[in-house]
């Protein structure tokens, strides 16, 4: 069984920073600690709004970053038009709404086939992998097969955020999720929500690529440094 690699989002980190409109903490250093910890790759959000993540860390992380750039992103022109110049290793395609405090839902690729599929080929056709945040429906990895990305990142904050039968419900709905990805030939990541509490009943999952975690993780920084942070969630994750 293939090792599940662990992508680590810093938009928290940035939070931080914006909160005081100054120049710390540097997301550069947030990202070379968790690449030496272990992470196979950095993932930040620039929204539509720049709440967090600005246009200069996409453009200064290209150039240090040792592992992949996971860039998520709407599809929307003004971040497309940064991604095309950038070049990163991939976008993954989110929602967005500027109401929301953290992305509440998958992204409904099945009703926005026409919308997505040039976002798509662009990116596709100067080398970027992408991605589509999708619930874990048949209907939308249908959508992503139709579309022709090779993965899918699996939404699991109705998991993350459920308890007793309920959570087992929405695990089955991933576990069903990746052997559906599986035979449309999609690989499957996963993630939001996630912690070193709630991580390790997903470690089963068929076809799990990578685990793209932020929050839990830059919040457990606070105690024990962004480094030890990133390897405690490595170890949660090892199977």
């Amino acid at each position: 069984m293939q090792p599940i690699l662990l992508g680590v989002n810093i938009d928290h980190a940035a939070t931080l920073r914006q909160a005081r409109g100054v120049d710390y903490p540097d997301l550069r250093e947030i990202a070379r600690l968790a690449e030496e910890a272990g992470a196979a790759g950095i993932t930040i959000h620039l929204r539509e709004d720049r709440r967090h993540i600005q246009d200069a860390d996409v453009y200064t992380l290209r150039k240090t970053l040792t592992t992949r750039m996971n860039l998520e992103m709407a599809n929307n022109p003004d971040v497309l038009r940064v991604a095309l110049d950038v070049v990163p290793d991939e976008v993954c395609l989110v929602p967005e709404r500027r109401q929301e405090l953290t992305t509440e839902g998958g992204l409904d690729a099945a009703g926005q086939l026409d919308a997505l599929r040039p976002t798509v080929q662009a990116l596709a056709a100067q080398g970027t992998h992408v991605s589509l945040f999708i619930a874990p429906d048949r209907r939308q990895l249908e959508a992503a097969a139709a579309l022709g990305v090779p993965y899918v990142e699996l939404h699991t904050g109705a998991y993350a955020n459920a308890t007793g039968d309920e959570r087992k419900r929405e695990l089955d709905a991933l576990f069903a999720a990746a052997e559906i990805g599986q035979t449309l030939g999609l690989r499957v990541n996963a993630g939001h929500g996630l912690t070193m509490a709630n991580v390790r009943a997903l470690l089963p999952i068929p076809n799990l690529d990578t685990l793209n975690i932020g929050h839990s993780i830059v919040a457990h920084a606070l105690t024990v440094g962004m480094k030890q942070a990133v390897a405690d969630m490595l170890a949660a994750i090892a199977r």
